[in-house]
């Protein structure tokens, strides 16, 4: 059976992220790059079992929408890690994110055929919210393809 106290216990080294936050991003496509107007809403569902992640980043162009992303964060009591389901353009991954620094830092990647990539989460000590994520294609060295920033909202 499953220790939904230990759970709900391990999933509280990730309340720094709850609330709602925005700022800026860019991505790199093989178009060039987009800046975009990015917010992220996280919060907690099945009373603190579960941590859901939403990212939304809009042209600064235009305002319409170029990413739309949703994180589904878990606590396997059994395994004693983390696991993340994220869904964006269709499709959906899984994977499992290490937590550092007092919920502060989190990693996770995806490998799917000759793709890999490596992501990293931080909460600075200003309590700003940045990403980084990197992608590599087969023996290619990796390339920053995403990164932002973002702070809490009032």
């Amino acid at each position: 059976m499953p220790d939904v106290e230990a759970q709900r216990e391990a999933m509280k080294e990730l309340a720094r992220l709850v609330g709602k936050w925005s700022g800026s991003a860019r991505i790199v496509r093989p178009t060039g790059e987009i800046e975009l107007i990015q917010t992220e809403e996280a919060s907690y569902r099945l009373d603190g079992l579960l941590l859901t992640i939403e990212g939304i980043g809009r042209s600064a162009m235009d305002d319409s929408p170029v990413l739309w992303a949703l994180g589904i964060i878990c606590y396997d009591d059994e395994a004693r890690v983390y696991r993340m389901r994220a869904f964006n353009d269709g499709r959906w991954l899984e994977t499992e994110v290490t937590v550092a620094d007092d919920g502060r830092e989190l990693r996770w990647g995806f490998a799917v055929q000759n793709i890999q990539t490596n992501s990293v989460l931080r909460i600075d000590h200003s309590g700003d919210w940045t990403e980084s994520h990197e992608i590599r294609i087969g023996a290619q060295p990796a390339k920053k393809f995403m990164e932002l920033k973002v702070s809490p909202r009032p």
